[in-house]
């Protein structure tokens, strides 16, 4: 038998975001009778397994529509299929309807999830060990995570207003800052969000700073009630200096695991960067199954290519939720002892606590409270403690939101009395 020595393996297998991504994934399988507030899953209440054909029926009479026989019809589904997708025109078609991103199909590379767009887009930046990405902090662990595998080093930006000094110091030190990566809707793990005048100063820092934005926007068509959607970075962008990765896992079924990256700059002698990334592509995963593509494919032709209005029974649960959450937060913490984000959308609000959050803690709470939640350490690249916690609230009913927050309150008070606060006034 083989032993293998892992400080012989890749560097990123021992990195504690690849340690962070299996960690929140598996965690709620470990405590299958706590409440989960940690994963931010799409909610379940609509999902239905006859769509699945159904989706399928839709893109397959789409397909005959464009003039394909039967024979061409079931290769196209069921075949190897171009590494760059088959529903790149559909997908095209929405990102003008919900977003007024005006792109052509030819710059969208239909992925195995948003994670694999991040993996290939990083790749093809990373060109010698003087290239770094910078990332706004606290960062989606998967960016973190994909930047390792791909021996890429990520220099924290810890707000828009030190990007300047963060690109002036890199550079200083002879490395070469290839892109910014941003959540500028309704973050994760933050769940805050970028006004208007601040997307356009980030626009302009870009191009001052010749740097690509990285923009991800999972949670962009889940406002708050009341609150107006801002348009994307890349709906302003007027200079392809932005690359948009998309995913359909919160809007469409994650289980079909389809992402894009919109890729339209402009290489050599003329090509786009997305036959760059589709090069990287075919030899990673050599296409995105063409089967689960359909199914979003006809997803989108059943909603006429507006997600927007398809997920509008989701975004008032989540809206529903979200207000639940910093209310019910409000309703159990009177006393100012911690503190939490109250964003304007999306899935997450930032509870503050003055004691130091950390995996074991979170140990406990599933073990002794019942709950589960997610310690913001995972979504800082440094070991440097952390006293603040994520939570999520979409993926669960307004009784098991209740419940999960008296639970967390029961936790905090217990853990402000063995941290040697005073006791909360609940």
């Amino acid at each position: 038998m083989a032993d293998l020595d892992l400080s012989a393996l890749h560097g990123s297998l021992t990195d504690r975001a690849l340690n962070s991504m299996n960690f929140l994934n598996e965690i709620s399988h470990h405590y299958p009778d706590a409440i989960s507030l940690a994963a931010g899953r799409p909610t379940e209440e609509f999902f239905d397994l006859d769509d699945v054909p159904r989706y399928l029926g839709l893109f397959a009479a789409h397909l005959r529509s464009e003039g394909l026989d039967e024979a061409a019809v079931r290769r196209t589904i069921l075949q190897y299929g171009r590494t760059k997708g088959i529903v790149h025109e559909l997908v095209a078609r929405n990102l003008a309807v919900d977003e007024d991103i005006q792109v052509d199909p030819e710059a969208i590379v239909v992925t195995a999830g948003c994670q694999e767009a991040m993996l290939l887009t990083l790749r093809a930046l990373r060109a010698d060990a003087s290239d770094v990405l910078l990332a706004i902090s606290p960062a989606y662990v998967g960016i973190t995570g994909a930047a390792r595998v791909v021996d890429l080093p990520v220099l924290p930006v810890p707000d828009l207003d030190d990007l300047p000094a963060v690109v002036k110091a890199a550079r200083a030190d002879g490395l070469r800052p290839r892109g910014f990566y941003v959540m500028p809707d309704f973050a994760n793990p933050s769940g805050l969000s970028m006004d208007l005048a601040t997307r356009h100063r980030l626009l302009s820092l870009a191009a001052a700073e010749d740097l690509l934005l990285l923009e991800d926007n999972p949670y962009g068509l889940f406002p708050a009630a009341g609150i107006d959607r801002l348009p994307t970075l890349k709906a302003l962008d007027t200079s392809r200096r932005v690359v948009y990765l998309g995913s359909f896992a919160k809007t469409g079924l994650p289980g079909a695991r389809v992402g894009y990256v919109v890729a339209d700059q402009t290489v050599g002698d003329g090509g786009l960067l997305a036959d760059q990334l589709s090069k990287l592509k075919s030899m990673v995963t050599v296409n995105t199954s063409p089967i689960a593509q359909a199914v979003i494919g006809g997803k989108l032709l059943d909603c006429d290519f507006s997600l927007n209005t398809a997920n509008q029974r989701e975004r008032e649960i989540y809206a529903d939720n979200l207000r639940a959450l910093t209310d019910g937060l409000a309703e159990r913490f009177p006393n100012g002892e911690i503190s939490w984000t109250v964003p304007s959308g999306g899935f997450f609000v930032v509870v503050s606590v003055p004691f130091t959050v950390d995996d074991a803690l979170l140990t406990r709470s599933a073990q002794d409270y019942g709950v589960l939640w997610t310690p913001m350490s995972h979504f800082y690249d440094t070991d440097a403690p952390v006293n603040a916690l994520r939570l999520s609230c979409s993926a669960v009913t307004p009784a098991q939101l209740r419940l999960a927050l008296d639970r967390l309150t029961a936790f905090i008070a217990d853990q402000l009395v063995l941290s040697g606060r005073s006791e909360l006034d609940l």
